[in-house]
Parts: C-alpha cells; structure tokens; sequence
C-alpha cells in the first residue's frame, strides 16, 4: 500500500536534506509498525513518532493519508 501525501506533508519532505527525508519516507512505509499512538479526540487519526519528527496521518482500512510532517515544538501547536 502506497501512501498518499498531503502538500504541506510533500513540501516538508522537500525542505529537508535526502537522508531526513529518506528515514521519514521508510518509516511511513513500515507502518502500522514502529511508534504509532492514536490521537484522541481525532477519528481513525495517529501519530508517527521519527526522532524529532511527527508525522500525523490517518487511516482506514488498506489506505493511509499523510496529513501534517513537522517538528516536535511545533507539530502539536
């Protein structure tokens, strides 16, 4: 299952060096494995913990759509 990228999700990816963006891309394709918590108050909505990276996505059934890639500091503001 290929995931699909929201643009702020894409631009992120973008902005950064190819060995960041390497490891975020190979963690979202080794979901729903790694440190993956469901956000409350969020329907089917989690989140992707890659070092100092979140990553918020969504998911039903075989389908997962990358919503938001940011920064710790500021991914829950």
């Amino acid at each position: 299952m290929k995931p699909k990228y929201s643009k702020q999700a894409e631009g992120y990816l973008k902005k950064q060096i190819d060995k960041q963006s390497e490891r975020i891309k190979q963690a979202i394709a080794k979901l729903p494995s790694g440190d993956v918590k469901k956000l409350k108050g969020i329907e089917n909505a989690y989140r992707l913990r890659v070092g100092d990276v979140r990553v918020l996505f969504e998911r039903d059934y075989n389908n997962i759509y990358v919503v938001k890639i940011d920064n710790r500091g500021d991914f829950y503001k």
